[in-house]
């Protein structure tokens, strides 16, 4: 595959950033996005030029630091999917490829597509834990009884890998989508309860000052999730923090 490339390069936080066009080529559909950009990086390194700097870790979907703008999308055209299982398969010889990093206020661009998602770790270090103590004489969690519906619910929302996909496909930057499902994993636990009224509180103040946006309710944030996260997550903490504010 001969392919065109027009990426986002910035030095750092202060430069001003521009579209810069790259042509590669020899891509198998096989290859992953990452290797695309493996590849391309260098051979820019072998004609001496600076390589593009981008985000990535485990390449198995589960840490989110692939994070990019593609075309467009969040994480590209597929679904389910983070950049780093995007394959190029899902794009046709002699394309135009658009990479972008993810674009919001609260995500500062640290060099080309590297963003600092350090917002993410501010809210949840404002109430995205409990303090259950777990020392000395403790119970199996097994004696618990929980229903199995919460259960499902709350592992489905501690599916969320923090990688930011919501924020950058909302046309208001909002992060609802990531702090309801860091609410809901342990709302729906019988160990949340203790700090529910603090706890949904104190994210989403963080995350009003952290300067992320409000919901728009289009759900375009559920679509591109790479983990599918529901948006009843968002009418879950919704409904916690009319409580949490009344019970305040």
């Amino acid at each position: 595959m001969k392919l065109t490339l027009k990426i986002w390069r910035q030095k750092n936080a202060k430069d001003k950033g521009k579209m810069v066009e790259y042509k590669i080529d020899q891509i198998e559909p096989d290859m992953s996005f990452l290797e695309m950009l493996d590849i391309l990086n260098d051979n820019l390194i072998m004609k001496g030029d600076e390589p593009v700097a981008f985000d990535h870790d485990c390449r198995e979907g589960i840490c989110g630091m692939c994070s990019l703008f593609i075309n467009g999308e969040a994480h590209g055209p597929d679904r389910g999917v983070t950049t780093c299982q995007l394959h190029m398969r899902m794009f046709k010889d002699g394309d135009t490829i658009f990479i972008e990093p993810f674009r919001a206020k609260a995500f500062p661009v640290i060099k080309d597509l590297v963003v600092d998602r350090s917002a993410f770790d501010r809210i949840q270090h404002a109430g995205g834990f409990i303090s259950v103590n777990t020392s000395g004489n403790t119970i199996d969690a097994n004696t618990i009884p929980i229903n199995k519906k919460d259960a499902d619910d709350s592992f489905d929302a501690a599916a969320c890998i923090g990688c930011g996909a919501c924020v950058a496909t909302c046309k208001n930057s909002s992060a609802m989508l990531f702090v309801a499902a860091k609410v809901s994993q342990y709302a729906l636990l019988p160990q949340g309860k203790i700090e529910a009224t603090d706890r949904v509180l104190n994210m989403v103040n963080q995350m009003d000052s952290e300067g992320f946006g409000n919901c728009t309710n289009t759900g375009a944030c559920e679509v591109e999730c790479p983990k599918g996260i529901s948006l009843e997550n968002i009418a879950r903490m919704n409904r916690e923090y009319l409580s949490a504010s009344l019970k305040g």
